[in-house]
């Protein structure tokens, strides 16, 4: 039994749902998204709260569930607050520059990397070392953050790369460490 696709979705002020043919549509103030559902699943908009229910108990539409009804509750997070990734540049002179729309990372290569988000993201610069990836959909937010993480990521022997804020890089002692033993 899936408890969390039990869970109803509250509604804050402002949000619409709309559910035409299996595609769900959630509108707020931070825009509009949406979403295809499996054709098994029924959700309804009932007193200011969005409802998923399922046919049966069969494994796959248990797991469709909890699914589809986290999806939807994401869209309406999305909507309203939105979300957020923070990345870290560590490494003696990786900076990252705001280019426009785009982003620009010199982390160690012979050229500067160039990223482009995706549809409904942007990127802020904080003192040349701190990104936040914004956007209203979690995936494409999520998507963008581990393509830019993806370009250097964090050296297990020194420590240098692009990391997520508050992520532990768990480093290796090296050949130094083990000649020292013997």
């Amino acid at each position: 039994m899936s408890r969390i696709g039990k869970q109803p979705i509250p509604l804050p002020q402002g949000v619409t749902v709309t559910v035409q043919e299996h595609i769900v549509t959630v509108k707020g103030p931070k825009g509009t998204l949406s979403q295809e559902v499996s054709e098994d699943l029924s959700v309804a908009v009932q007193d200011g709260v969005v409802i998923v229910t399922r046919p049966s108990d069969e494994k796959r539409h248990k797991a469709l569930h909890g699914l589809t009804r986290t999806l939807v509750a994401n869209m309406v997070t999305g909507v309203t607050a939105g979300f957020q990734k923070n990345l870290e540049l560590v490494g003696v002179g990786y900076r990252a520059q705001g280019a426009g729309k785009n982003l620009s990372l010199t982390v160690g290569f012979s050229h500067s990397v160039v990223v482009e988000p995706l549809e409904g993201v942007s990127f802020a610069v904080e003192a040349n070392t701190r990104v936040s990836v914004m956007g209203t959909d979690k995936q494409k937010v999520g998507e963008t953050a581990a393509r830019i993480r993806a370009i250097r990521p964090p050296n297990v022997y020194t420590g240098k790369g692009i990391r997520y804020a508050g992520e532990l890089v768990r480093r290796k002692a090296g050949k130094s460490a083990s000649r020292s033993t013997r």
